[in-house]
């Protein structure tokens, strides 16, 4: 019974990534995704606006001068995540279930093992590292008190349940990983105000990490849910047997998800670097970067998701030699991509400071805001042809394109940018880095995806 269970889940997929049409595989598996990663990023902005409404731009600072932290997160969820996702997707396009196995085991236990090692790294070395981050006297203490929650409480459960999400979704269970993952988005945009405002807790910005950690945590339970109900029926293994460094194992994770895992630590660099630079400016300054920075990320987050979403699709068909179909989603995904880019660049760069100023109703806040969003936003129509390439790389297991691709972007382009940037046009400057990093790149993408496309049909 079992094994007839087994066949038809994996004739359902083979369904969904082999027959089903190009637009609606692609909405089907996108979809979720970037609903997923919608809702993310309003949980993130529930943060900045709820705790902006104490009109504190400490409180706000410290959030801001802590996302570097937390996006070194992805440093990790990249390394198991899509690392572990590519390797079960082309897997299953080969039909090697033992691999599939294997492969999601090998993740969940290296995710759980590097977010118990995170809290506990952090928590040894909390003083320096909020010197690092750019914390000033005025706001150390506001920044700790959120990191407390969100990393020394709460590393492992923000790890394991994005990369449990990554492996969900690797099976083509798009829907059920988008839903785990909203489930805490959902707490944790329902205990904010709680938590963070005075008529509630009145905890500031550490109420906002506590409401972050108990939202990781109900994703985890979701996840652990899903797959105790779906036994038998799913090829994410959590058994610990499964779980051991076979050789073939160990580099076909490494290596997609150490160049994923390397881009991320890059991004976390280049943002304390902003940070850094922003900071000197006073806590106005790097509120309304932080806060710009999350409007920006809801757009930002549109194309990710898609990009994320059709992995398992360019896997499938990448691993079972069916190029075409490959070909047709990068390009079918494209053309979404870039059109919508297109329009919410328009409609961010006229209406920049009416957006700032939902999240902070200060004066002086709204006018920094407004005008580094118009310079942020220019980067959108560059940054999705940018993840787009990235995405087909690591689906494809070319991890090394995909490393080139972020030594670009941060070490050759971007960095160097903001420092020049801010020495000739001081603080209004940082904002036009990224874009002009982006442009680069997304000739750079348009380039080795076109050649990549001719080696392919080269070969048949």
């Amino acid at each position: 019974m079992e094994e007839k269970e087994k066949n038809t889940n994996a004739d359902s997929k083979v369904i969904l990534f082999e027959q089903t049409p190009i637009p609606k595989a692609v909405m089907t598996l996108g979809i979720p995704t970037v609903i997923s990663s919608l809702v993310m990023v309003i949980y993130n902005l529930a943060d900045t606006y709820f705790v902006g409404m104490i009109n504190d731009p400490v409180q706000n600072a410290a959030v801001t001068l802590a996302a570097p932290v937390l996006l070194a997160f992805n440093a990790v969820n990249n390394l198991f995540g899509v690392g572990s996702s590519s390797m079960m997707s082309r897997a299953l396009g080969q039909r090697d279930y033992s691999t599939v196995y294997k492969s999601s085991a090998f993740g969940f236990y290296c995710a759980l093992i590097s977010g118990l090692l995170f809290s506990l790294l952090y928590t040894l070395f909390q003083h320096p590292l909020l010197a690092v981050l750019g914390a000033s006297p005025e706001t150390a203490g506001a920044t700790g008190d959120y990191l407390k929650w969100t990393v020394s409480c709460g590393a492992a459960p923000a790890i394991l349940n994005v990369v449990m999400a990554y492996l969900v979704r690797a099976e083509g269970s798009s829907l059920h990983a988008s839903i785990g993952t909203m489930s805490g988005c959902l707490l944790n945009i329902f205990l904010d105000p709680i938590f963070i405002m005075p008529w509630g807790l009145n905890m500031g910005a550490a109420g906002a990490g506590l409401a972050t950690f108990l939202s990781n945590c109900m994703a985890c339970v979701y996840f652990f849910v899903l797959l105790a109900v779906k036994k038998g029926k799913t090829y994410v293994c959590i058994n610990p047997k499964m779980f051991r460094f076979h050789k073939p194992i160990v580099y076909g994770v490494c290596a997609v998800g150490i160049p994923a895992s390397i881009q991320n630590l890059l991004n976390v660099t280049g943002m304390t670097v902003l940070n850094n630079f922003t900071s000197s400016f006073g806590s106005d300054a790097v509120a309304a970067m932080g806060i710009s920075q999350k409007i920006n990320m809801v757009p930002l987050q549109v194309t990710m998701g898609i990009s994320q979403g059709i992995m398992p699709l360019v896997s499938y068909n990448y691993a079972s030699g069916n190029r075409k179909r490959m070909k047709n989603t990068i390009l079918f995904t494209a053309r979404l991509s870039l059109s919508a880019l297109a329009m919410i660049t328009g409609i961010y760069y006229l209406g920049a400071g009416g957006l700032v100023s939902l999240f902070m109703s200060n004066e002086v806040i709204v006018a920094y805001g407004s005008r580094f969003l118009r310079g942020l936003c220019l980067t959108l129509p560059f940054l999705c042809m940018d993840f787009l390439a990235v995405g087909v790389f690591q689906a494809c297991g070319m991890g090394k394109k995909s490393l080139v691709f972020a030594i670009l972007r941060k070490i050759i382009l971007e960095i160097p940018a903001l420092i020049l940037l801010n020495h000739f046009f001081p603080l209004y400057g940082l904002a036009y880095a990224q874009p002009l990093a982006e442009f680069i790149l997304a000739v750079a993408a348009v380039m080795v995806l076109s050649k990549m496309f001719q080696t392919l049909e080269n070969k048949k």
